[in-house]
């Protein structure tokens, strides 16, 4: 039986990356639903055997300037309430953690780039246990708190919050393993004037991910298949 999974999309290039092919693995049948013009309600996503929260480079406290993102937060609480499985990368991770109360705030500074994680206890014993030293693609400069009843799996030196679960149904990650390296000459130029803004230059993270990406693509597709099967 074909099981449902709904990606909440906010910006074209930061999609499903390499998780496409592991859902279709295990006979999941994708819907984006792109944030700002599609309707994402309650109904919708409860209805979802899976809901994977995307991220994008707005944040979830600007609701006066994108008014939609009350919406998704809302449609997000109640499927979170019900315990179905919701995965969420960096602003999905943002949303989850804000729909079940936990402070999201702007850190003033930015973590873009690739760099290793420091896992915690809970983090070596969770589906984060793949990812060793492996350095992970990092671009964000917001925090979420740790919601209550959450692990904290990881954190950097400058963001001790990188990554929550709940029980088996949760996982949220401020960090990206689903972009494929191939693929992130599209982040590049989506992201240029952030990338000029913080005078980074593009060359550094393309050597990074050709240095890192088979590694890195071959640990993430292990977490993942981990946190999948144990739904």
């Amino acid at each position: 039986m074909t099981r449902t999974a709904i990606a909440i999309r906010h910006v074209a290039f930061e999609d499903l990356g390499l998780l496409v092919p592991m859902l279709a693995e295990r006979g999941y049948a994708v819907r984006y639903l792109e944030a700002g013009v599609d309707a994402i309600d309650a109904g919708v996503l409860d209805a979802a055997d899976l809901v994977v929260v995307l991220g994008g480079p707005i944040g979830v406290y600007e609701v006066d300037r994108y008014p939609f993102l009350a919406g998704e937060r809302a449609a997000i609480a109640s499927r979170l309430a019900l315990r179905k499985p919701t995965l969420g990368i960096c602003l999905g991770a943002q949303l989850i953690a804000q729909a079940l109360d936990a402070e999201v705030v702007s850190t003033g500074k930015v973590e873009i780039g690739f760099g290793p994680l420091t896992l915690t206890d809970e983090g070596r014993a969770s589906v984060l246990k793949e990812i060793g030293t492996v350095p992970v693609l990092h671009w964000h400069g917001d925090q979420f708190a740790i919601p209550a009843g959450a692990q904290r799996l990881a954190q950097t030196p400058g963001f001790p919050h990188q990554a929550f679960a709940i029980d088996r149904h949760v996982l949220g990650l401020q960090f990206h393993l689903e972009v494929e390296a191939t693929q992130l000459e599209r982040w590049l130029i989506g992201h240029a004037h952030e990338l000029a803004a913080h005078r980074i230059d593009p060359n550094s993270l393309r050597r990074d991910a050709a240095t890192h990406g088979a590694e890195l693509t071959h640990a993430a597709r292990g977490i993942f298949a981990a946190w999948l099967d144990g739904l």
